[in-house]
């Protein structure tokens, strides 16, 4: 596969991640809700819906290639900016069965992975 086409999917497939994680704020957002760290202003609602819209923007910022290379600095941004609630979500699950504690304290290293996904995605778009 050419390189060109390759980054053109690896963009979209980041785009489309963000997407689906957007959309689910606003199917499921009671799950969001809980994982929003209690020191923001607002309700935690508020929070759920504005980052939900957030990663559909960035979403679709990252899905046209005019606007790749801005969208992919803003998904590695908002990656960054999401980690607050893993950490919570992992300290709040501390007392669950070890399942629901592995899927919450596996979000945490995924974080790394996902930022430089969105950094390669930003850096090889003209």
């Amino acid at each position: 596969m050419e390189p060109n086409r390759s980054r053109a999917r690896s963009a979209l497939a980041l785009a489309a991640l963000l997407g689906l994680a957007g959309a689910t704020h606003f199917t499921r957002p009671k799950y969001y809700d809980a994982i929003v760290p209690r020191a923001l202003p607002g309700t935690p609602r508020q929070w759920t819906y504005a980052s939900g819209a957030a990663e559909l923007a960035v979403a679709a910022a990252v899905a046209v290639p005019r606007t790749r290379r801005l969208g992919g600095l803003a998904a590695a941004a908002l990656f960054v900016a999401v980690f607050p609630a893993n950490v919570k979500m992992a300290l709040d699950f501390r007392d669950k069965s070890p399942k629901a504690k592995a899927i919450a304290y596996g979000r945490l290293p995924v974080q790394i992975p996902l930022v430089v996904w969105a950094w390669k995605v930003a850096k090889s778009s003209p």
